[in-house]
């Protein structure tokens, strides 16, 4: 912004989640694994609290603060409702239509924060508001999953790193 005199803000998410979401991220590997019945890591006793917020909600604050916001501002878009990761697992896995019995709590990572959550005032000052709740969210983020695997079992496959090895290890060992 400074250096070429771009208009530019910078939009700080709190957790996103909803449809083609990578299944690395905790939402979408519950779901992918509740559905082919593998087993659900769970972090330490899984009370991490976070505030989750849905992917389109997300874009429309960037989209109100690319039309309303100050250029050099930065701008935190916190979701609408606050929910501890295994109270979230819980209602992923009744939405797939499986049971508890699929957790399994694995070692927390050194220092995971417990609570996670942003103050949005900045971002509603300029007219955005949540939309989604988790409520309306989770079932929407589970049914795409379930009815979308073209899209994520080439990744669950793996299929993926050989498409990028075919096209792209070579020419990563070719940089000057």
């Amino acid at each position: 912004m400074h250096t070429y005199g771009t208009r530019a803000a910078i939009c700080r998410g709190s957790n996103n989640y909803g449809p083609r979401q990578y299944p690395e991220k905790l939402i979408p590997l519950c779901v992918l694994n509740a559905l082919a019945g593998d087993p659900i890591p769970v972090y330490g006793d899984g009370m991490q609290v976070r505030n989750w917020l849905f992917m389109e909600d997300f874009a429309r604050a960037i989209d109100m603060v690319l039309l309303r916001g100050e250029p050099g501002d930065v701008y935190n878009v916190g979701g609408p409702d606050e929910e501890a990761n295994l109270v979230l697992v819980h209602r992923l896995l009744e939405l797939a239509g499986r049971d508890e019995s699929l957790i399994e709590h694995v070692t927390d990572r050194p220092g995971h924060d417990r609570r996670y959550s942003l103050a949005s005032d900045k971002v509603r000052a300029l007219g955005w508001e949540p939309r989604v709740r988790l409520e309306e969210g989770l079932p929407l983020t589970v049914d795409w999953y379930r009815d979308n695997e073209w899209w994520w079992a080439p990744i669950r496959s793996g299929e993926y790193l050989d498409y990028y090895a075919r096209q792209y290890g070579r020419r990563l060992g070719e940089r000057s």
